[in-house]
């Protein structure tokens, strides 16, 4: 019983054990199953990661630092490391054999291979080149939209090629070139060269040469895919015109398909050697710029240099970036100006220059110095022109502005360039006189010990005389102010007018040293309120006669508020002294640029100054409570602001009507050449007189000149005698050709065609329907902006009788002026001369229509 149950236990033991064995093995058996299920799930996962990053996994091309060779080891494709700086590896092909420049492309030109041992390059199934580090794609080609078997292939050439089964040529490395155009490779509209940015970085330059459109019969290379700075010139007789190196024929074979249209294709062939071999031979656009050409020489197995356009290199656009100054005399042909240091010191080193220079006190100081660069010439962007008469005036505006950093000063005429933000291509040049130079701002220096002290005594010394300044104002202002608009108080209605004391108005404009124009019956300065606002400060300096002319213009435009009309910002009626205080406008009066030496406007300034005029003064003549006659209209009365906005100015003349009466009878004040007949004969005048002088400015503005000024040449107009001396009067020859539907003869030449032919047309024909003898004839003024903007059709109109009354004949022809002394007492045509006697006794004799404050002899025969 005991054995029995010993035995028992024994054999129940070993069942357990046994089951035991058993039951392990299977959970043995289950964990290696799910096991095995959860590799098969990760490397199926892994499989669709890779699919994703592969569509299709195909063949490795390239790996690490493997080559493919063309059919004659000629090129090779692979991957290529071109500065010894960080690791940076590029898919390429090279002239196997051949020493620098020798890569005539480059893939990944954005995106570097950080190293040779996990970088692949692939030929997927579905005909995709792709370019990967560690699984990352770096570069490839388009999807095939057919899934085609496709072989790679690198031909002799340097192309490299995906071809199908077929033949059929599915993608290739010339359609998408780089720096380089070698022969096979056609050049359309859809492709380019682009620049490399160093000669040891093949990242994309700021350089490029393409198919000019939209006539595609010429290259032009272009700077930051923008701006045009050399072109090859249309494609004639089997060369360019810019490019007479083409027509030596033993150079090279060139063909152009289909130029003058969009499929456009240019390429050529390399000439064969006295062996019958293929000599090599690239164009390059190189870094900086220049697009040369060169031919492999096989006896001095060295690259033959043959030429390079532009020529010379300080012809190519940003080089040197801003503030860098281009100099030949050196290696680097960039340097920094004066106070400058590099912006980026590294690609300084390595040849980028194209990021420029930065001032090394960037902090703006009231007391900052200027660097005189003589014969230079630059690029710029933002510009101010100011009328000044010294350099000093130039100097001290540039200093009131911290975005100022340099100017120019011209004498003849006497004006200013204010130039804001970055300048650029700085080089030398000569013969450019005063007119070449420029005063660059750059920090003054300074002793950083006694700073403190320095500026403890400035501040201490400032606000003692600010103490002193506020007490002596404010007495002036007790004894003065009052009695002032006691004195003056039609002035008291005008609530919107700031009223100025004379010692304000005298610091504002430093003594009133800064002049900037002479006005009717006043000379205008500029001066700095203690807002820091820059004013136009107008101070009549006849107070006999100017003080009418003052009481009108504050009565007038006190209160007038619109976009083309100069704003009266304040006044001063202290004592004896009438000043008038307006905003300041930083481009000048219209007539700085009506000279031939002067700076020009483009024909949309143009416009916008036409209609914005006519807007100005349609607003004073039909949209004021009182009808307001300027009197006189004149480019030196119309001021462009930062906008070039049209600003109507100086209403010294100005004539306050009511509703109910249709004429004022006027004191002749207005400028010759400007004025309308009727007021010569000492009529009533209406707002016709304005229109008449807008009609006379806008010929001027069309024609960017003065309407008296020396003959044209031959064949330009001109008197019918073939006169050459004396002035030449431009209205009624700019009349004729208008009528006779020949504008472009008018138009400003330095335009050439960059102006809009209807707009254009437009203004020429508004200007002679102003300039009608019969002011019922002439347009209101809200008429003209009408026509201007093309609501209503303009009409051809007839010659002005007067102006043809004026010259030989019947026909029109410039009419010859010479100066002259005469006096009349009169105000009709006497023996030939117009005779006009002014309300101040001074007499002219001559044409009414010349714009010369000068006596004026015309020739009537």
């Amino acid at each position: 019983m005991a054995i029995a149950e010993k035995g028992k236990g024994r054999g129940g033991g070993r069942g357990r054990g046994g089951w035991g064995s058993s039951k392990s093995q299977s959970l043995k058996r289950a964990e290696r199953h799910v096991q095995m299920q959860f590799h098969n799930t990760m490397s199926l996962i892994l499989i669709l990661s890779l699919l994703l990053i592969f569509p299709s996994r195909g063949s490795v091309i390239l790996q690490g630092n493997s080559r493919v060779k063309s059919p004659n080891n000629t090129f090779e494709l692979g991957l290529f490391k071109f500065s010894p700086g960080p690791a940076k590896f590029y898919l390429g092909i090279r002239y196997t054999a051949l020493p620098n420049p020798n890569t005539i492309w480059v893939a990944n030109r954005l995106s570097p291979a950080p190293s040779l041992s996990a970088s692949t390059l692939q030929l997927t199934e579905t005909g995709q080149l792709i370019l990967s580090h560690s699984n990352t794609t770096l570069w490839s080609t388009q999807k095939q939209k057919e899934k085609l078997k496709m072989k790679l292939k690198l031909l002799e050439s340097g192309n490299l090629v995906l071809v199908s089964s077929e033949g059929v040529v599915a993608w290739q490395s010339f359609d998408y070139p780089a720096d380089c155009w070698v022969p096979g490779m056609n050049l359309t509209r859809l492709n380019s060269l682009t620049s490399w940015r160093t000669e040891s970085d093949p990242s994309p330059g700021l350089y490029s040469l393409r198919l000019k459109p939209p006539l595609y019969a010429q290259f032009e290379l272009l700077f930051n895919h923008t701006f045009s700075y050399w072109s090859t010139g249309n494609w004639t007789n089997g060369s360019f015109l810019n490019v007479p190196e083409m027509s030596i024929p033993y150079l090279y074979s060139f063909h152009f398909l289909s130029p003058f249209s969009p499929a456009a294709s240019f390429g050529f062939s390399e000439r064969t050697s006295d062996t019958g071999l293929l000599l090599p031979t690239m164009f390059r656009l190189h870094p900086f710029g220049q697009i040369k050409q060169y031919t492999w020489n096989s006896q001095s197995r060295s690259w033959n240099f043959f030429w390079a356009k532009p020529e010379p290199l300080s012809q190519v656009p940003g080089l040197c970036g801003s503030f860098g100054l281009f100099t030949s005399q050196s290696s680097t042909f960039c340097q920094c100006l004066t106070g400058f240091q590099p912006f980026d010191a590294h690609s300084w080193s390595e040849g980028d220059y194209s990021r420029g220079c930065f001032r090394r006190d960037s902090a703006c100081y009231g007391t900052d110095a200027f660097q005189r660069l003589a014969d230079v010439i630059f690029s710029f962007g933002n510009v101010t022109v100011l009328s000044g008469n010294s350099r000093r005036f130039c100097q001290r505006h540039c200093l009131a502005s911290c975005a100022c950093v340099a100017f120019t000063f011209h004498q003849q005429p006497r004006f200013c360039n204010l130039f804001y933000g970055f300048l650029s291509d700085f080089q030398n040049s000569t013969g450019l006189g005063e007119s070449g130079v420029l005063y660059v701002r750059v920090p003054r220096g300074r002793k950083c010990f006694d700073r403190k002290v320095l500026g403890a005594v400035v501040i201490g010394v400032v606000a003692l005389l600010g103490v002193v300044v506020v007490i002596l104002l404010v007495i002036v202002k007790r004894r003065g102010g009052k009695k002032g608009l006691e004195e003056d108080g039609f002035l008291l209605p005008v609530l919107n007018l700031k009223v100025f004391s004379y010692k304000e108005l005298q610091l504002a404009t430093r003594g009133f040293s800064d002049k900037v124009g002479h006005g009717g019956f006043g000379t205008v300065f500029q001066g700095e309120l203690f807002d820091a606002s820059i004013v136009a400060v107008k101070r009549l300096e006849r107070p006999g006669g100017g003080e009418k002319e003052f009481r009108a213009e504050v009565s007038t435009i006190g209160n007038i508020q619109h976009v083309n009309l100069v704003r009266l910002r304040g006044f001063c009626s202290e004592n004896s002294h009438r000043l008038l205080v307006y905003e300041y406008m930083q481009n000048g009066a219209l007539s700085v640029y009506l000279r031939k030496e002067g700076p020009t406007l483009n024909w949309d300034v143009r416009f916008r100054v036409a209609v914005g005029t006519a807007k100005g003064i349609a607003y004073l003549h039909e949209e004021c409570r009182c009808c307001i006659i300027h009197c006189d209209i004149k480019p030196e009365n119309i001021l462009l602001d930062a906008d070039f906005t049209a600003k109507v100015s100086d209403f010294g003349l100005a004539k306050l009507i009511g509703r109910d009466f249709s004429r004022v009878l006027a004191t002749m004040r207005g400028t010759w050449g400007y004025v309308a007949p009727e007021w010569i004969s000492g009529v009533a005048i209406t707002t016709k007189a304005d229109v008449y002088s807008y009609g006379m400015t806008l010929l001027e503005l069309i024609g960017g000149r003065r309407n008296v000024e020396a003959p044209p040449s031959a064949g330009g107009g001109g008197d019918s005698g073939g006169e050459t001396r004396g002035k030449w009067f431009f209205p009624p020859w700019a009349a004729q050709r208008i009528i006779e539907g020949n504008v472009s003869d008018v138009m400003d030449k330095r335009l050439g065609n960059a102006y809009n032919v209807d707009e254009a047309r437009r203004v020429a024909l508004v200007a002679v329907w102003c300039i009608q003898d019969d002011e019922g004839m002439r347009p209101t003024m809200g008429m003209v902006v009408k026509m201007l903007e093309g609501l209503v059709e303009v009409s051809v109109p007839p010659p002005p009788k007067l102006l043809q009354a004026l010259v030989t004949g019947d026909s029109f022809h410039g009419v010859k002026a010479d100066s002259g002394n005469g006096v009349s007492t009169g105000g009709s045509l006497s023996d030939g001369n117009l005779e006009v006697s002014t309300a101040d006794s001074e007499s002219y004799t001559g044409n009414v229509f010349s714009p010369l404050d000068v006596n004026v002899n015309v020739s009537v025969r």
